[in-house]
């Protein structure tokens, strides 16, 4: 869709804003055990946290919620148009977390008011990844669209990055009750001041999508995207159990090392090296994945899901040792890539221009919706009934629910 030559700058302006609008939206996932007691009446540590990881998930719900508005701008009028608004949509979030009172200052309305917050930046976050996942994927080369999308889940993974490195620099000045009182309001503060200053990269973003979808009288409609219903179920099929594994890997083994006795600095620094292995391994895979194809490499991403994460958050919770541990999680992180690298482009390539946005977006936010979001608060509850392991079982079912839907996606697609 977009004029070639690709133009770099719009790479970088797309893939920047991505990573500030994550950053923004996953800092609240890592500093939660921060901050649980500052809006949670609840006695016990364990209980605080499932109260405001409930709150997380809430957020997650908006996702499906943000596709629908923001694609419908990015399929009606113009994939820059659509960044430009979510971007500063997330911006106002972040604020009003940083802005906050807590419980001691006007009691349960903290809560109210951290959930308004959160349901804000799940609007926000869920209508990036449609317009993000869409403009790369048009603005590549065929040949190159597994490479070059891949950047989106570079980026997304930069924004987790960014998030567990600026809790582990903002240590390096506060002590752990610093941070539990004010420090975490330095984090989503400085979210909503980098969400600003994307802004000036995304103003140099070449668009012209505008062009190819004045065509398309129902373009951003709802009753165009259910024509294309069989892509749209795919997506939710494919992402379901994909998106639990995403965050199984990426978020849960901080809080799993943490409740298993490991210090809360060390087990922020593993999981700080382990996402910089899967910010690497990414384009490394992506670049495969365009010789394998992306379903030989989404197979590959679910088998692991199916046979290996178990076993390996047993040994997670066996040992104490840290380079094991960081062992553990960096080859969870590298076995992600597989999917990460392909995630936008194996949503993307189902839908024609006019609903792209929509239908890739609102796909893959129903299942992250209702599946990602959870998993923490899922996976506390197990906890909390003694039943660690039953949440291996829910995964594994979703996994391979998963596994079936990449086998049924066609051969012959809108982007080939």
């Amino acid at each position: 869709m977009q004029t070639k030559p690709i133009h770099i700058p719009s790479i970088v302006a797309a893939s920047s804003g991505n990573l500030i609008e994550w950053f923004d939206f996953y800092i609240y996932g890592f500093a939660a055990v921060y901050f649980a007691h500052n809006f949670s009446n609840a006695t016990s540590p364990l209980l605080a946290q499932i109260e405001v990881f409930g709150v997380f998930a809430a957020g997650f719900l908006m996702l499906p919620v943000g596709s629908v508005i923001f694609g419908r701008i990015a399929d009606r009028d113009s994939r820059k148009k659509a960044m430009i608004v979510s971007i500063l949509c997330m911006a106002f979030g972040s604020f009003a977390i940083a802005l906050l009172p807590d419980k001691s200052s006007i009691g349960d309305t903290a809560i109210i008011l951290l959930l308004l917050a959160r349901l804000i930046q799940g609007i926000a976050v869920g209508g990036e990844f449609g317009i993000v996942a869409a403009y790369l994927s048009e603005i590549a080369p065929s040949g190159k669209r597994s490479f070059y999308s891949s950047f989106q889940y570079a980026t997304i993974i930069g924004g987790q990055l960014l998030a567990v490195a600026s809790i582990s620099f903002l240590f390096l000045f506060l002590s752990q009750s610093q941070m539990q009182d004010f420090g975490w309001r330095i984090l989503f503060l400085a979210g909503g001041v980098l969400a600003l200053g994307s802004l000036i990269f995304r103003g140099f973003m070449r668009d012209d999508s505008h062009k190819v979808l004045e065509a398309y009288s129902d373009r951003g409609s709802l009753s165009a995207l259910f024509k294309s219903w069989k892509g749209l179920a795919l997506v939710v099929g494919t992402t379901a159990g994909c998106t639990i594994g995403f965050y199984t890997i990426t978020v849960y083994p901080k809080i799993f090392m943490i409740n298993n006795g490991i210090d809360a600095f060390v087990a922020n620094n593993i999981m700080l090296g382990a996402l910089c292995v899967l910010c690497v391994a990414i384009p490394l895979v992506g670049y495969i994945s365009d010789k394998i194809g992306f379903k030989t490499s989404l197979s590959i991403y679910l088998g692991f899901c199916i046979v290996g994460i178990y076993p390996l958050f047993l040994l997670l919770g066996s040992t104490k040792d840290y380079l094991v541990l960081f062992g553990i999680a960096s080859f969870m992180c590298f076995m992600l890539s597989f999917y990460t690298a392909v995630a936008g482009i194996s949503k993307t390539t189902l839908f024609p221009p006019h609903i792209r946005a929509l239908g890739a977006g609102l796909g893959a936010m129903i299942s992250v919706g209702i599946f990602g979001g959870s998993v923490n608060y899922v996976a506390l509850q197990f906890k909390s009934h003694g039943i660690e392991q039953g949440f291996f079982v829910y995964f594994g079912v979703f996994a391979f629910i998963s596994l079936v839907c990449v086998a049924l996606i066609p051969k012959k697609r809108e982007l080939d």
